[in-house]
Parts: structure tokens; sequence; C-alpha cells
């Protein structure tokens, strides 16, 4: 890792527009908070192709506003560049671990460290689902995941 550049992270899970632009807001709002947002570029991706151009899920917006965490986000897929620009990409789940790994091996000279956002997790939960198909809880629940594994994430990389 160069010590002059920012230091990367793009958050990575189906859509784009569930769980990966909640971990973006959550973490975005930490760095901020903290003071250290211009040391780091922030984004958020998909693996699939399903939601492109779209704004994030309007439940996880309703809950980033309850909790006041800024949310401004359009959904993308993981380019090829992102495994070279990126430091860490953090995924949701192990089918986006297993694209995410697939991919690298076709971009050939990634240099990203591709994990799960969950091995972060002081409660050791691995796997942040997708709420989707959910309610407004499991939104709240992918919130509550994203602030502790974001938090831990933050604390290991300042």
């Amino acid at each position: 890792m160069a010590a002059a550049g920012p230091k990367s992270v793009l958050f990575v899970c189906l859509g784009n527009i569930c769980r990966s632009p909640i971990a973006e807001a959550v973490f975005r709002k930490m760095a901020t908070d903290a003071v250290v947002v211009d040391k780091w570029r922030i984004d958020s991706a998909a693996t699939s192709t399903y939601e492109i151009g779209n704004p994030p899920d309007h439940r996880g917006q309703a809950c980033m506003e309850k909790h006041d965490v800024p949310m401004r986000h359009v959904a993308r897929q993981v380019t090829k560049e992102d495994f070279m620009s990126f430091e860490y990409i953090l995924c949701m789940d192990e089918s986006n671990l297993s694209e995410l790994n697939r991919r690298a091996k076709l971009a050939k000279t990634s240099q990203a460290k591709i994990e799960l956002l969950g091995s972060y997790d002081p409660q050791k939960q691995l796997i942040i689902k997708d709420p989707y198909y959910g309610s407004d809880e499991d939104f709240e629940k992918v919130y509550e995941q994203c602030l502790r594994c974001c938090k831990a994430f933050l604390e290991m990389n300042s």
C-alpha cells in the first residue's frame, strides 16, 4: 500500500441497491465523523447487472434517513479497474466472494484484498443477508451489522 495516496474500499453485494450502498453510506459517515474521509476513496458496486443505474432500495434509504446517515448512490457493476484501483473489496456473502475471486483472476493484475465485510464483525456474524425480499427489520439488521463491521474495519485501518 502506498502511504501517499488515499486508502480505498469498495463494498459489494449482488445488486448494489441494498447491502453495499448501506455499507458505503455507513462507512462514509463514520469516516466523516472521524475527520478522515479525505483520506479515503469509498464506493460500492454489484456483482450483477440487475439494478445498474437505479437508486438504493427505498427501505434502505428510509433506514439510513432514520439513523441520520446520508445516502447518495447509483447502482453500478464491479469493473476490472476496481480490482486494480481499490485496496479493499468487502462483500456481503459467499456468493459475492466467489464471484469476486473469479473476476479477480480474470482481471489478472488484481491488487485488492477481497474479504467478507462480516469478517470484521465483533459479534462474528460473517454473512450479511440480503434484505431485498424481507422487511424493514431486515434492513435494520443490515444497518446494525454494517455499523459494527465498518467501525472495526475503520479502526484497523486508521
